[in-house]
């Protein structure tokens, strides 16, 4: 009990923490400093925005091989943030591999967001074949361009210029994705 009362007390402290080593003093007087240092974080935000706009993503594949999201430029690009013990995520696995499979301008990536072995990944990949690259990335030091996955599957829609055209939280369907890239001027499905 007295050690949780001091995670607590610390998480309290850490709570009242101001960025650059502030104390609310610091707040009240203003100075010569305050407006540089606004337009500094402002800069900041704005390039961070620009970023998830458009992001970068470099990971290893389960495979030993090296995945760019820029190597994917005039493609659409589906990043899939999924885990083994994530039964929806186990279900859309099949469309997502079907889709990257029949659709040449359509490229999967699936981000296994959860602590796992390689040796253990390929052992359920044996299980659960896709044809599309599989990376494990950190849940501690997720890709810094994507926002932390607030569940699973987590899908990002990347654009042949390499923007964000859509978040989707929640199981997809290769048909939902291939609606929204029809939507955003790629090609349209032949029925």
């Amino acid at each position: 009990m007295k050690r949780l009362a001091s995670c607590i007390a610390f998480a309290l402290l850490l709570a009242a923490c101001k960025p650059d080593g502030q104390t609310p003093a610091d707040d009240a007087t203003p100075d010569a400093a305050t407006p540089a240092r606004a337009q500094a974080s402002t800069d900041a935000s704005s390039a961070q925005a620009a970023s998830k706009a458009r992001p970068a993503l470099k990971v290893e594949t389960i495979d030993g091989r090296s995945f760019d999201l820029a190597d994917h430029r005039g493609q659409w690009v589906v990043v899939n943030f999924w885990a083994t013990w994530c039964a929806p995520c186990l279900k859309e696995m099949p469309e997502l591999s079907a889709l990257d499979a029949m659709r040449e301008h359509v490229q999967v990536i699936g981000l296994a967001y959860e602590d796992i072995e390689p040796d253990d990944m390929r052992a359920f990949l044996q299980k659960h074949p896709v044809v599309y690259p599989i990376a494990i990335v950190d849940t501690f030091d997720p890709p810094a361009d994507f926002d932390t996955p607030p569940g699973l599957p987590m899908t990002y829609l990347i654009g042949p210029e390499g923007q964000v055209v859509e978040k989707i939280l929640g199981p997809v369907t290769a048909e939902r994705l291939e609606t929204l890239i029809a939507g955003a001027g790629g090609p349209a499905v032949d029925a």
